[in-house]
Protein backbone atom coordinates (compact mmCIF):
# COMPACT_ATOMS: atom_id res chain seq x y z
CA UNK A 1 0.00 0.00 0.00
CA UNK A 2 2.05 2.93 -1.54
CA UNK A 3 -0.69 5.25 0.54
CA UNK A 4 -0.76 7.81 3.27
CA UNK A 5 -2.89 10.41 5.20
CA UNK A 6 -1.54 13.40 7.09
CA UNK A 7 -3.83 16.03 9.23
CA UNK A 8 -2.16 20.11 9.67
CA UNK A 9 -3.65 21.71 11.88
CA UNK A 10 -2.36 26.17 13.07
CA UNK A 11 -4.02 29.24 13.71
CA UNK A 12 -4.48 29.62 10.43
CA UNK A 13 -5.43 26.84 8.57
CA UNK A 14 -6.72 23.15 9.29
CA UNK A 15 -5.82 20.70 5.97
CA UNK A 16 -6.21 16.88 6.05
CA UNK A 17 -4.78 15.62 3.15
CA UNK A 18 -4.86 11.44 2.15
CA UNK A 19 -2.48 9.77 -0.94
CA UNK A 20 -2.56 6.71 -2.73
CA UNK A 21 0.39 6.78 -5.42
CA UNK A 22 -1.32 4.01 -6.92
CA UNK A 23 -4.58 5.12 -7.87
CA UNK A 24 -8.00 5.66 -6.71
CA UNK A 25 -11.12 8.56 -6.33
CA UNK A 26 -10.40 11.83 -6.64
CA UNK A 27 -12.26 14.36 -4.24
CA UNK A 28 -10.88 18.52 -3.62
CA UNK A 29 -12.46 20.70 -1.33
CA UNK A 30 -11.04 24.04 -0.46
CA UNK A 31 -12.44 27.37 -0.45
CA UNK A 32 -10.34 28.59 -3.23
CA UNK A 33 -12.20 27.21 -6.39
CA UNK A 34 -9.35 27.40 -9.22
CA UNK A 35 -7.02 26.10 -6.23
CA UNK A 36 -9.65 22.92 -6.09
CA UNK A 37 -9.83 22.89 -9.84
CA UNK A 38 -5.72 22.78 -9.88
CA UNK A 39 -5.34 20.13 -7.69
CA UNK A 40 -8.24 17.76 -9.65
CA UNK A 41 -5.71 18.34 -12.35
CA UNK A 42 -3.16 16.66 -10.03
CA UNK A 43 -5.14 13.90 -8.93
CA UNK A 44 -6.46 12.92 -12.49
CA UNK A 45 -3.57 13.20 -14.27
CA UNK A 46 -1.44 11.63 -12.08
CA UNK A 47 -3.37 8.79 -11.40
CA UNK A 48 -3.58 9.32 -8.38
CA UNK A 49 -6.26 8.62 -5.58
CA UNK A 50 -6.27 11.93 -3.68
CA UNK A 51 -8.32 13.81 -1.30
CA UNK A 52 -8.08 17.32 -0.06
CA UNK A 53 -9.94 19.09 2.46
CA UNK A 54 -8.32 22.30 3.02
CA UNK A 55 -10.11 25.57 4.82
CA UNK A 56 -8.55 28.56 7.28
CA UNK A 57 -7.68 32.34 6.70
CA UNK A 58 -8.52 32.53 2.75
CA UNK A 59 -10.67 36.01 3.31
CA UNK A 60 -6.96 37.65 4.20
CA UNK A 61 -5.41 36.15 1.22
CA UNK A 62 -5.15 32.48 -0.50
CA UNK A 63 -1.44 32.71 0.65
CA UNK A 64 -1.49 30.29 4.01
CA UNK A 65 -3.76 28.22 2.41
CA UNK A 66 -2.19 27.08 -0.35
CA UNK A 67 1.54 26.81 0.99
CA UNK A 68 -0.10 24.89 3.97
CA UNK A 69 -1.33 22.05 1.69
CA UNK A 70 1.52 21.85 -0.24
CA UNK A 71 2.96 21.30 2.96
CA UNK A 72 0.89 18.26 4.06
CA UNK A 73 0.14 16.99 0.38
CA UNK A 74 4.24 16.63 0.19
CA UNK A 75 4.58 15.23 3.35
CA UNK A 76 1.94 12.49 2.27
CA UNK A 77 3.75 11.67 -0.76
CA UNK A 78 6.98 11.20 1.38
CA UNK A 79 5.21 8.69 3.29
CA UNK A 80 3.59 7.22 1.14
CA UNK A 81 6.52 6.38 -1.24
CA UNK A 82 7.79 3.90 1.74
CA UNK A 83 11.30 2.55 1.53
CA UNK A 84 11.35 3.60 -2.23
CA UNK A 85 12.28 -0.04 -3.58
CA UNK A 86 12.05 0.27 -7.45
CA UNK A 87 10.91 3.94 -8.33
CA UNK A 88 11.39 4.91 -11.80
CA UNK A 89 12.95 8.23 -9.37
CA UNK A 90 13.39 10.51 -12.49
CA UNK A 91 10.91 12.01 -14.91
CA UNK A 92 10.35 15.33 -16.84
CA UNK A 93 7.62 16.14 -19.41
CA UNK A 94 6.19 19.33 -21.31
CA UNK A 95 2.83 20.03 -21.87
CA UNK A 96 0.99 22.81 -24.25
CA UNK A 97 -2.23 24.58 -23.49
CA UNK A 98 -3.18 25.95 -26.72
CA UNK A 99 -0.51 28.96 -26.17
CA UNK A 100 0.89 28.03 -22.88
CA UNK A 101 4.17 25.64 -22.95
CA UNK A 102 5.21 24.06 -19.50
CA UNK A 103 8.13 21.79 -18.73
CA UNK A 104 8.48 19.74 -15.51
CA UNK A 105 11.00 17.78 -14.44
CA UNK A 106 11.27 15.68 -11.18
CA UNK A 107 13.82 13.42 -8.81
CA UNK A 108 12.65 11.95 -6.04
CA UNK A 109 16.14 11.79 -4.65
CA UNK A 110 15.52 12.57 -0.65
CA UNK A 111 16.49 16.38 -1.12
CA UNK A 112 13.29 19.29 -1.05
CA UNK A 113 14.57 21.79 -3.10
CA UNK A 114 12.16 23.45 -5.96
CA UNK A 115 13.46 25.90 -9.09
CA UNK A 116 9.95 27.22 -10.21
CA UNK A 117 10.25 30.22 -13.30
CA UNK A 118 6.40 30.43 -14.41
CA UNK A 119 7.16 34.43 -15.77
CA UNK A 120 3.82 35.71 -17.25
CA UNK A 121 1.74 38.32 -15.29
CA UNK A 122 2.43 37.28 -11.68
CA UNK A 123 0.10 39.93 -10.49
CA UNK A 124 -3.19 39.09 -12.25
CA UNK A 125 -5.86 36.77 -9.77
CA UNK A 126 -7.76 34.02 -11.26
CA UNK A 127 -11.36 33.57 -9.78
CA UNK A 128 -12.88 34.97 -6.22
CA UNK A 129 -11.06 34.31 -4.11
CA UNK A 130 -7.81 35.73 -5.96
CA UNK A 131 -5.82 32.97 -7.28
CA UNK A 132 -1.99 34.34 -8.26
CA UNK A 133 0.80 32.44 -10.24
CA UNK A 134 2.87 33.02 -7.38
CA UNK A 135 0.32 30.42 -4.98
CA UNK A 136 1.47 28.31 -7.46
CA UNK A 137 4.97 28.71 -7.20
CA UNK A 138 4.87 28.77 -3.42
CA UNK A 139 2.27 25.39 -3.16
CA UNK A 140 4.97 23.36 -6.14
CA UNK A 141 7.83 24.69 -3.79
CA UNK A 142 6.74 23.35 -0.13
CA UNK A 143 5.33 20.02 -1.84
CA UNK A 144 9.01 19.92 -3.40
CA UNK A 145 10.68 20.63 0.02
CA UNK A 146 8.53 18.51 2.47
CA UNK A 147 7.94 15.54 -0.04
CA UNK A 148 11.88 15.29 -0.67
CA UNK A 149 12.28 15.91 -4.06
CA UNK A 150 13.69 18.37 -7.02
CA UNK A 151 11.55 19.99 -8.90
CA UNK A 152 11.73 22.08 -11.76
CA UNK A 153 9.07 23.76 -13.51
CA UNK A 154 10.10 26.55 -16.65
CA UNK A 155 7.40 28.42 -18.96
CA UNK A 156 8.66 27.85 -22.05
CA UNK A 157 6.11 29.60 -24.19
CA UNK A 158 3.79 32.63 -21.67
CA UNK A 159 0.17 33.24 -22.83
CA UNK A 160 -3.20 33.04 -20.86
CA UNK A 161 -2.52 32.66 -17.24
CA UNK A 162 -5.30 30.00 -16.88
CA UNK A 163 -3.79 27.91 -19.73
CA UNK A 164 -0.38 28.38 -17.68
CA UNK A 165 -1.31 26.85 -14.24
CA UNK A 166 -2.98 24.44 -15.59
CA UNK A 167 -0.26 23.06 -17.83
CA UNK A 168 1.96 23.54 -15.18
CA UNK A 169 -0.67 21.04 -13.12
CA UNK A 170 -0.72 19.16 -15.57
CA UNK A 171 2.78 18.36 -16.24
CA UNK A 172 3.83 18.52 -12.55
CA UNK A 173 1.18 15.48 -12.22
CA UNK A 174 2.40 13.58 -15.27
CA UNK A 175 5.81 13.70 -14.28
CA UNK A 176 4.81 12.43 -10.55
CA UNK A 177 3.05 9.45 -12.22
CA UNK A 178 6.01 8.79 -13.74
CA UNK A 179 8.93 8.90 -11.53
CA UNK A 180 6.75 7.33 -8.79
CA UNK A 181 6.10 4.22 -11.05
CA UNK A 182 7.99 0.95 -10.12
CA UNK A 183 10.30 -0.31 -12.77
CA UNK A 184 12.71 -2.55 -10.42
CA UNK A 185 13.34 -4.43 -7.22
CA UNK A 186 16.16 -2.09 -5.68
CA UNK A 187 17.14 1.53 -5.18
CA UNK A 188 17.27 3.68 -7.93
CA UNK A 189 20.74 5.73 -6.09
CA UNK A 190 24.50 4.59 -6.61
CA UNK A 191 24.90 5.58 -3.14
CA UNK A 192 22.10 2.45 -2.08
CA UNK A 193 19.96 5.35 -0.87
CA UNK A 194 17.63 7.87 -1.04
CA UNK A 195 17.86 10.00 2.20
CA UNK A 196 19.21 13.60 0.92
Amino acid sequence: MRSATVQRSSHETQVVVAIDLDGGDVSISTPVPFFSHMLSQLGVHGGLGLSVEATGDWMVDAHHLVEDTGIALGQAFREALGDRLGLERFADRTVPLDESLIRVAIDISGRGMAVVELGGNRSLALGTPAFYVEHAEEFLAAFARHGGCTLHVHSLADGNTHHQLEATFKGFAKTVHDATRVTSDAVVSSKGLLDG
